[in-house]
This record gives C-alpha cells, structure tokens and sequence, in this order.
C-alpha cells in the first residue's frame, strides 16, 4: 500500500511538472513601474519582455535554464525568475528590468522549482521548492543570497498576505501558512480531506487578504480558504485538472 501511494504521488509529480513546464506564466510589475509582462518560454530558455502599450516583445533575454515561474519586485526594478534544470539543479535568475539583463543567479535547489513570489515590501523573495530539497528558500533581495531555509516537502506557488506578515504555499496536501518574521510553518490547512487525488496547486489572495482561493488538481475544485481562520469555508467545482 505504501509503495503503490509512492508510485501515485510520483505520477502527480510528474503531472504537475508537465503543467508548469507548458503554461504561460507572466507578472505585472506594479502601476508605478514601466508597463511590461515577463513571459517565461520554457522551451526555448528564454523570457519574453511584452510591452503592453503596443502589444508587442520589446526584448528577448536567454537564460541559463528552463524558466517556469517568474515574479517582479514593487518597484518593478528586478524580476526573480525560476528556472528548472532536471540534470543538475534549480536556480533563480535575477533580471535588471532597466536593461533586461540577468545580473545575478542563485542556486535554490538540487533538482525542481516549482514558484517564486516577492514579498509586498520587495525586501525578500521566496522560492518553493519540489525536488529533492523539500524547502522554502528565503533570499534577501539587497544581497541576492539566501537568508532563511523553511522546510517544507513539495511546495508548489507562493502568495503573500497583503500585509506581507504571512507567505501562504501549496504542497501536495494542502497550504503552509509561514509567519514571514520568523520564516516558520505557523499552520498547515489540509484540503485533500483524506483524498489520495487532491494535489493543491495554485493560489491567490484577494487584496484585502480576507480570502484565499486555493486550485485543487485531481479533485477539480477550487478551496475557499478564510485567512482569519485558516480554514476551508467553501469548495467550488471546476474543470478538469486546474492547475492557476
């Protein structure tokens, strides 16, 4: 029974990886910096810089790896972009948006990055990691280099509170809900209810932080989770294997 659930989870993995390689992902920098959309293009290593005043690619940057995920600072003067290289290791390159231009890279894991998210005061970015590492990593962004390690096995996306006081992040169970000022799992929510199917994915917090709303692949619904509880106040039904 054992090894048949290690067999399941490595197929949802295996899932779920797929997804993320081929889903376009981008981030808008905030209204105060220059209007543009990073795309990750997996395939071809490289991030797409979209100006959205004219629809159209004004840069293309390479990057030394398969970039999944990326996420812009406040100020819009950095973007953290997580890459995956399944033979050696995953790291996190730092993008200078004035030039477009990788300036730094970080090394994160020793296998998989799944997401990156900068905090709401653009003081650290958070890194989840689903390989073999089983962590959160914590990098100051002043310095690039990692600050905190949060163990945590098989994080998937990152959001943040609106206060930036708590860093919510999905893993094959449910959401760890890290107090930021400690970087410690201060409470875990489990939406799997004893599913061996769910694997919690995608999340996102409303702007007033009041509600959560958490995508469950293999169960297809959605969790609507109260942030002044912490817990599932209601579940929506979807499509077939959401995944943002």
């Amino acid at each position: 029974m054992r090894c048949h659930g290690t067999r399941k989870r490595g197929a949802e993995r295996a899932v779920l990886y797929a997804a993320l390689a081929v889903v376009l992902v981008f981030h808008v920098s905030s209204a105060v910096a220059s209007p543009f959309v990073y795309v990750t293009n997996t395939a071809s290593r490289t991030v797409s810089v979209l100006d959205t005043a004219t629809n159209t690619v004004v840069a293309t940057t390479p990057v030394d790896g398969a970039p999944i995920r990326v996420a812009v600072t406040p100020d819009g003067k950095r973007a953290y972009i997580a890459m995956r290289d399944l033979a050696s290791e995953g790291t996190i390159a730092v993008l200078d948006t004035a030039t477009n231009k990788v300036v730094a890279t970080v090394a994160a894991t020793d296998f998989f990055i799944a997401g990156v998210a900068v905090t709401p005061d653009g003081k650290r970015a958070y890194v989840a990691n689903s390989g073999n590492d089983h962590t959160v990593k914590v990098l100051e962004t002043s310095t690039n280099k990692v600050a905190a390690t949060v163990p945590l096995r098989d994080s998937i996306d990152i959001s943040f509170a609106p206060d930036g006081k708590h860093a919510y992040v999905t893993n094959f169970e449910g959401v760890a809900v890290i107090d930021t000022t400690t970087n410690a799992v201060e409470t875990t929510i489990d939406v799997t209810k004893g599913s061996s199917v769910t694997v919690a994915r995608g999340i996102a917090i409303t702007p007033n932080g009041k509600i959560a709303y958490l995508t469950n692949g293999g169960s297809n619904n959605v969790s609507v989770i109260d942030t002044a509880t912490n817990t599932v106040s209601a579940t929506i039904v979807v499509g077939v294997d959401p995944v943002g």
